[in-house]
């Protein structure tokens, strides 16, 4: 499933000369190599196994509320990072994706 959904943004260098690849991820440099694919398998393994989770656990909820995943800017390409996103709410009741900045937060009421 996640592999037919990114296909259109796939540059399938592998299977090209390395001139033609080059000249590829040149054009289109927001294309997901494969490359990247396998040195983000296993993350990407992880958000489909976390829809598979969320579909077996929260299928009667109302409302789902999960942390994003965590992309270091310029390591992950924004289609696959999308890709992320898409797989990990595919089929699932209304979720809302919160993301936070690492810091601890302390509120108190007097």
């Amino acid at each position: 499933m996640f592999e037919d959904m990114i296909e259109p943004f796939r540059l399938h260098e592998g299977s090209k000369s390395t001139t033609l690849a080059e000249a590829l991820r040149k054009d289109n440099p927001w294309k997901i190599s494969d490359a990247e694919l396998d040195t983000f398998e296993e993350k990407t393994n992880l958000q489909v196994r976390l829809n598979e989770l969320l579909q077996e656990n929260s299928r009667a909820a109302n409302l789902i509320i999960v942390s994003m995943p965590i992309a270091r800017l310029g390591s992950v390409s924004d289609h696959l990072y999308m890709a992320w996103l898409d797989i990990l709410t595919k089929n699932l009741p209304p979720t809302m994706l919160i993301r936070g900045n690492h810091k601890s937060v302390l509120t108190f009421y007097s």
